[in-house]
């Protein structure tokens, strides 16, 4: 299994835990309606949607990243020349 190096990017996995919990305080009421929901509804819905994107973000940003520090960068296992 390849080891992942932790990058600043990953915060980003933050945002909906601190959205949903944070930002009970701010949807706690259930007016206005937002497409026929109550505010508070639409807000968790609406976290379940951003968290799916962040989500993507993320994997495709790991994607790109080249993993370094596995077992295949070791020097010591290389086979000598002749």
């Amino acid at each position: 299994m390849p080891r992942t190096r932790f990058r600043p990017y990953h915060l980003l996995a933050l945002l909906p835990t601190l959205g949903l919990l944070g930002g009970m305080w701010f949807a706690n009421r259930a007016e206005p309606f937002v497409l026929g929901l109550p505010f508070f509804l639409f807000w968790i819905v609406a976290s379940v949607v951003a968290t799916s994107a962040i989500m993507w973000v993320v994997w495709t940003l790991d994607r790109r990243q080249p993993i370094r520090g596995g077992a295949d960068d070791d020097p010591a296992e290389e086979e000598p020349s002749p």
